[in-house]
C-alpha cells in the first residue's frame, strides 16, 4: 500500500505520501483530539488480505482547517515508514452513505457481522489495499471536521495571501 506524490488529479482529490504520525484507538475516546485548527482521530483499521483474513493496522485520521478540502489518513505498517493518503473530505463524507470515487481512491459503506463498516480501496503504483474501518469512528471524526469548517465554507479557511507569499518566496 502506498500513496502517490501527486497533488491533484482531475476530480479534485489529492493523494500523496507524506510524513509520520501516531496510531491508536477508537471513536471519540482516548484517540480523539480537536485542538486549534485540527481534528485528529486515532483508530485501528483492518487491512484485508483475503476474504477471510485481515490484519489490524493503527491509523490516524487528520483534518486541518488550513487545508480545508483535504483529509489525511496515515497508516502505520510495522517497521515500515507510515503511509499517508490525502484526498477530498467530500469523498469521505459521501462514502459513508454510498459508493463513490474512482481510480486511486474508492469508498463504500457495508455491513459485516452486524457492524457498519467503511471500505476504502486504495491503489497506487506501489500496490493496492483494501481497508475496512468502523463507520462510527469516521462519522464522528467527520462531524467534528464539519464543525471546525462547515461544508461549503472551506474557502473561508484558506489564507491565499500567505500561500501566494510562500509560493513567491520559493517555499
Amino acid at each position: 500500500m502506498g500513496g502517490r506524490n501527486d497533488r491533484n488529479d482531475r476530480d479534485g482529490r489529492r493523494d500523496r505520501k507524506d510524513g509520520p504520525a501516531a496510531g491508536g484507538t477508537g471513536a471519540d475516546g482516548p484517540g480523539a483530539d480537536t485542538t486549534g485548527g485540527e481534528v485528529r482521530q486515532e483508530l485501528t483499521v483492518d487491512l484485508v488480505l483475503a476474504p477471510d483474513r485481515s490484519v489490524p493496522v493503527p491509523a490516524l485520521l487528520r483534518y486541518r482547517a488550513a487545508d480545508p478540502y483535504a483529509v489525511h489518513i496515515t497508516f502505520h505498517l510495522g517497521q515500515d515508514s507510515p503511509v499517508t493518503w490525502v484526498f477530498a473530505r467530500d469523498l469521505l463524507v459521501e462514502g459513508i452513505f454510498r459508493a463513490c470515487g474512482h481510480g486511486d481512491v474508492r469508498i463504500w459503506p457495508t455491513r459485516a457481522a452486524g457492524r457498519s463498516l467503511m471500505c476504502l480501496a486504495l491503489s497506487s503504483p506501489a500496490g493496492d489495499a483494501l481497508i475496512e474501518a468502523p463507520t462510527g469512528a469516521f462519522a464522528s471524526w467527520l462531524e467534528r471536521s464539519l464543525q471546525l469548517v462547515p461544508a461549503g465554507r472551506e474557502q473561508e479557511s484558506l489564507d491565499l495571501d500567505q500561500a501566494l507569499a510562500a509560493l513567491l518566496a520559493g517555499h
